[in-house]
């Protein structure tokens, strides 16, 4: 695991000074690897590459990069782990053994190895893993961003005058003295709508993510008016294919024989993510995915996996309890660390650090926290992260699927007299408000109105799973940008409601959300995290088996409830879900709160220009006041606002810092 760093300029920029630019952006993600570091760079094209390597797998110096091919064509610096590359060295070995003189041991020679002798999408196709790398050909004059197919790992691009960045995160890029932290207004309409920004886009205008199961090659030379054309995206693996082959070839087997057929692909998933030459062990909280990926684990292992947990004091919020029941049973050695709110405030000003744009998934707390934990005696986790995506384990998506089945039944006319009805109360105003709306209050009332303009089971649910009501992005400017979640309008129509649900958080959610405050949390204290559950071909099992088997007899999860039960007694890990989420609510009125209302001061917001201040003092007034406030609401708005105030300090010392350096690019 590792973090990356490069540019393309075309104005052959002296060496001295690329050296010390490409350093400094190296630097920026030091943390992500923290045992080693190069640069190198072309100037005679103006390509530059850097990275920084936390060492893994064949942790000796035949495994430094930027990394040659051994034929000289290629150069790459590359962010993750191939889990079966000793596989891919075998084939390479008796089909190209003219490129296999091997210097080491590491999965990225085996990589720069593949591409010399199929190409790089055959590659991309063979490999397994997670990864995000940047691929030089010395010979075509062109450079490739690649990412791994779920998006476990983060790549950024983008243009800034004139200049080509990109990195593992957005700090890398603001490194560079041509970049310009312009706010990208459109971003925050899916900032206050999710508590994350969806890909392809970013905070900045001009920067962009690179889409999950997608390469990118970026124009050199050529004419003019190519300089600063963005890339398209060229999908290597797309969730549409996967679901299509899924609902055509499904599994045709028994309950029980996809349930073996799913326990052998995770049990061989799990032994391959187990490979490591540094510490490695687990995240457990209890619950019914990270419980069955350290079962899986300990049943391989001749020693008792390193296990992890935290815990909160506050009723209703701890998993730390069950956690050790499943660590003792299954016989793991167990850490638990106990989370408070002081422990909270220590963090807070790490987060915009950390995540680099605003980012409102009150979990990113604890993650950390446990992170860091886990990094006191491992170098790599594995945990249960995607179970729920794959299998249907959140309650949501039957709520949202029944909403709809009763939406579908009403006719249009009478929807449209309805959504005139809502309209007509609304506009009565706060002095004359309505039986209909003291009883649901304004925002709940504006939210009915907009679930009455669903026509499709999708819009339904981004309805239900929004953060802020709807109308609120009309207080923020720009417009609405069109994301990779909308590619679900072109999946199959007779795809079911809870599987629609599912692929919508596969495509937003899951890399923009979950997997980015993972990766982020755990990079940030030098721990590598693995995800069995994210291998694509449990994610391509996982679609081919029918909804019934993924939820039966009201049971969520039921595939995976019967691999634990092999292992794991089910009194257990049957019981509730609890969601990984802090006592926010309690910490936002307690020891957070003093740091809450200096965020959220009206004249600040009015000075800032970017939130209404009377609809974010309204909403904080309601949550100090109401017994069971909307928290995620207020968290999206001091993640805005923790970040914007981080962004504005960071950005006024960089700009000093690089004047100088800035005379040289225009």
């Amino acid at each position: 695991m590792c973090g990356i760093a490069g540019f393309l300029d075309g104005r052959h920029f002296p060496p001295e000074e690329a050296a010390a630019i490409l350093r400094r952006m190296g630097d920026a993600v030091a943390h992500r690897g923290p045992n080693d570091g190069g640069e190198w760079f072309d100037g005679h094209v103006g390509v530059a590459l850097a990275h920084r390597r936390l060492a893994i797998i064949d942790p000796s110096p035949a495994g430094h990069q930027p990394m040659t091919s051994m034929s000289g064509r290629y150069v790459i610096v590359f962010n993750g782990e191939i889990y079966n590359h000793p596989e891919i060295r075998h084939q390479l070995e008796a089909q190209c053994p003219n490129i296999c003189s091997w210097r080491g041991d590491s999965d990225t020679e085996t990589l720069l190895a593949a591409i010399d002798c199929w190409g790089l999408e055959k590659t991309l196709q063979a490999a397994v893993g997670m990864f995000a790398f940047a691929l030089w050909d010395r010979a075509d004059h062109a450079l490739y961003l690649a990412r791994d197919r779920v998006g476990e790992k983060p790549l950024y691009y983008g243009w800034q005058n004139g200049v080509f960045l990109f990195g593992s995160e957005l700090k890398v890029l603001a490194a560079h003295p041509v970049f310009r932290k312009d706010i990208n207004r459109d971003a925050l309409h899916l900032l206050f709508q999710d508590g994350y920004i969806t890909a392809p886009w970013s905070i900045y205008k001009g920067i962009r993510k690179l889409l999950a199961g997608a390469y990118v090659q970026v124009p050199v030379g050529g004419p003019q008016e190519r300089i600063g054309e963005m890339p398209e995206p060229q999908r290597y693996w797309s969730l549409r294919t996967i679901i299509t082959a899924g609902r055509a070839q499904s599994f045709e087997g028994t309950p029980q024989e996809a349930v073996d057929a799913l326990h052998d692909v995770l049990f061989r998933t799990v032994h391959q993510q187990m490979s490591s030459d540094v510490p490695l062990g687990a995240f457990l909280s209890g619950g019914i995915d990270s419980s069955t990926i350290t079962a899986l684990m300990q049943a391989q292992s001749s020693r008792p996996v390193q296990t992890f947990t935290i815990g909160f004091d506050e009723p209703g919020y701890n998993e730390a309890e069950y956690a050790e029941a499943v660590a003792d049973h299954l016989g793991t050695e167990h850490t638990a660390l106990y989370v408070s709110g002081r422990d909270a405030l220590d963090v807070i000003p790490r987060l915009p650090v950390l995540y680099d744009e605003p980012f409102a998934d009150p979990s990113q707390i604890p993650t950390f926290l446990l992170a860091r934990l886990a990094q006191k005696s491992v170098t790599v986790a594995l945990s249960g992260d995607g179970g729920d995506e794959m299998f249907s384990g959140y309650a949501h998506y039957i709520r949202a699927a029944r909403l709809w089945s009763i939406l579908a039944l009403i006719p249009q006319h009478l929807r449209r007299l309805g959504r005139s009805l809502i309209g007509f109360i609304d506009a009565l105003g706060p002095d004359r408000l309505s039986c209909l709306e003291r009883h649901l209050g304004r925002t709940k009332l504006r939210k009915l109105k907009q679930l009455t303009d669903c026509s499709a089971p999708g819009d339904v649910y981004t309805q239900l799973r929004c953060r802020w009501p709807c109308f609120l992005p009309a207080s923020l400017g720009g417009s609405i940008l069109p994301t990779v979640v909308d590619e679900a309008a072109s999946w199959p129509a007779e795809l079911e409601p809870v599987s629609r649900f599912m692929g919508i958080d596969a495509l937003g959610s899951l890399p923009d959300d979950m997997l980015v405050k993972v990766d982020r949390a755990a990079m940030g204290v030098g721990l590598e995290t693995r995800m069995p559950f994210l291998d694509h071909r449990v994610v391509e099992l996982a679609w081919s088996l029918p909804l019934a088997v993924k939820r039966r007899n009201s049971r969520k999860k039921w595939c995976v409830r019967q691999i634990l039960s092999k292992y794991v007694p089910e009194p257990l890990f049957e019981r509730p879900k609890t969601p990984f989420v802090p006592p926010l609510t309690a910490w936002l009125r307690g020891p957070l709160k003093d740091w809450a209302e200096a965020l959220l001061d009206e004249r600040r917001l009015q000075a800032e220009g970017f939130l209404d201040p009377q609809l974010v003092r309204q909403e904080w007034r309601t949550f100090l006041g109401t017994r069971r406030p909307n928290n995620l609401r207020i968290w999206i708005v001091l993640m805005f606002q923790a970040w914007l105030d981080h962004s504005r300090q960071v950005g006024w010392t960089a700009s000093e810092h690089s004047r100088g350096a800035e005379e040289n690019y225009g």
